[in-house]
C-alpha cells in the first residue's frame, strides 16, 4: 500500500461527505444548470445532453475497475477474489448500475437536454472520487475480513441488502421507462409536425418536458408522468436509487453508528466544523465509503427533487396531483 493511495483515499471518503453535507443548503438556492434548468442561448460552455452524459458517468464505473483491480489499500500484491465470493458479487452490482447508467439509459432516450460544462465537470469529480473510495474499498483486506465467504453469507443483513438493491435498481429501471415514453412519444409527434425538437429533461431522466420549435411558432409540450410510483411522487426514480445504495452499503459495510444520537453527531455542526480543518484519516474512521456514497447521494439528490417538484407545480398548477409529494411518499 502506498501511502498517496492511502491518502487519496481517505481524501475522497471526508470530502464526499464534507461537500455534500455543506452544499445542501446552497443547492436548494442555486439550481444546477442542466435538464428543466439547462441554459438558454449558444455557448461552447453548453454542451450536448446525452454525450456529456456518457463521459460523465463512464468515469465512475472506469476508475472503480482500476482500483478494485489494483487494490491500492493493501500492503502486498493480493490476488483476485474468488468469482462467487461478496466482494465480486458486490462489484457486480456496481458495474451493472452504471452499465445501464451510462450506456444503456443514453440507448433508451431518445433525446436529453444540454447541459452546462461545469456540471458535466463536477459530475466527473465526484465520480471520480467515489469509484476510487469504493473500489479501494471492496479490494481492501478490511474488507476482505469483514466480507469473508462464510460469514457474510451467513449475515442477514447482506441479504436484506442486496435485496433492497436490487428492488431499487429494476424501480429506478421502470421509473425511468416511464419518462423515456414521454419523451419517446413527444419526439414522434414533434416530426409528424416537422418540427425541430428540443428536449429538457433531468439528470436521472426526472424532467419530463418537451420544447418544439419551427421558425414561426414556438409551443411547449408538457406532460405529468403517470403510474406505478408517480401517484405519490415526482421522483420516484431518485427514491429508488436511494433504496438502491442504501441496500448496497447494508451490504458491503458495517452500519456507521450504533444509535440515533451518534448518527446525528456525525452531521453537528461542531464535526462538520472540525472535519474542515481534521486531517482526512481521522474524519468519521469507521465511516466507509458505501455509506458515505448513500448519504452523498441524498445529500445531493433531495435539492433537487425538491426544486424539481416545485416547478411540476408552477407548469402544471392545479392539473399536478395535490396529493404528490415530492421524493417520498405522504411526507415531503
Amino acid at each position: 500500500m502506498s501511502s498517496s493511495a492511502r491518502y487519496w483515499y481517505d481524501v475522497s471518503r471526508k470530502w464526499l461527505l464534507v461537500s455534500s453535507v455543506g452544499l445542501l443548503v446552497p443547492n436548494f438556492l442555486i439550481k444546477a444548470p442542466f435538464g428543466r434548468f439547462s441554459p438558454s442561448g449558444d455557448s461552447w460552455l453548453v454542451v450536448d445532453g446525452i454525450k456529456s452524459w456518457v463521459v460523465m458517468e463512464l468515469v465512475a464505473p472506469l476508475t472503480f475497475l482500476y482500483a478494485y483491480l489494483r487494490s491500492p489499500l493493501s500492503y502486498y500484491e493480493v490476488n483476485l477474489p474468488e468469482l462467487t465470493s461478496p466482494q465480486n458479487v458486490l462489484a457486480g452490482l456496481f458495474l451493472v448500475h452504471y452499465a445501464n447508467r451510462a450506456v444503456l439509459g443514453p440507448l433508451r432516450t431518445p433525446s436529453r437536454s444540454r447541459s452546462h460544462l461545469s456540471v458535466t465537470v463536477t459530475g466527473m469529480v465526484f465520480n471520480l472520487a467515489n469509484g476510487f473510495a469504493l473500489g479501494s474499498y471492496l479490494s481492501s483486506p478490511y474488507a476482505r475480513v469483514f466480507l469473508t465467504r462464510g460469514y457474510t453469507y451467513a449475515r442477514r443483513s447482506y441479504w436484506v441488502g442486496v435485496g433492497l438493491w436490487v428492488v431499487g435498481f429494476l424501480g429506478n429501471v421502470v421509473h425511468d421507462e416511464v419518462l423515456f415514453e414521454i419523451r419517446r412519444k413527444a419526439k414522434a409527434k414533434g416530426k409528424g409536425k416537422g418540427k425541430e425538437k428540443e428536449t429538457k429533461e433531468g439528470m436521472n431522466g426526472n424532467d419530463a418536458n418537451e420544447t418544439s420549435k419551427d421558425t414561426k411558432i414556438q409551443s411547449e409540450h408538457y406532460a405529468i408522468p403517470q403510474g406505478l410510483l408517480y401517484r405519490y411522487i415526482s421522483y420516484p426514480n431518485y427514491l429508488c436509487e436511494w433504496i438502491e445504495w442504501f441496500g448496497f452499503a447494508l451490504a458491503a459495510a458495517p452500519v456507521p453508528v450504533a444509535s440515533l444520537s451518534a448518527l446525528l453527531g456525525v452531521f453537528s455542526l461542531e464535526t462538520v466544523k472540525e472535519a474542515w480543518t481534521d486531517p482526512a484519516h481521522v474524519f468519521a474512521p469507521n465511516l466507509a465509503p458505501p455509506w458515505v456514497f448513500f448519504i452523498a447521494e441524498v445529500f445531493f439528490m433531495f435539492p433537487r427533487a425538491y426544486n424539481g417538484h416545485r416547478w411540476y407545480h408552477e407548469k402544471f398548477g392545479e392539473r399536478y396531483p395535490k396529493e404528490r409529494r415530492a421524493v417520498i411518499p405522504f411526507l415531503v
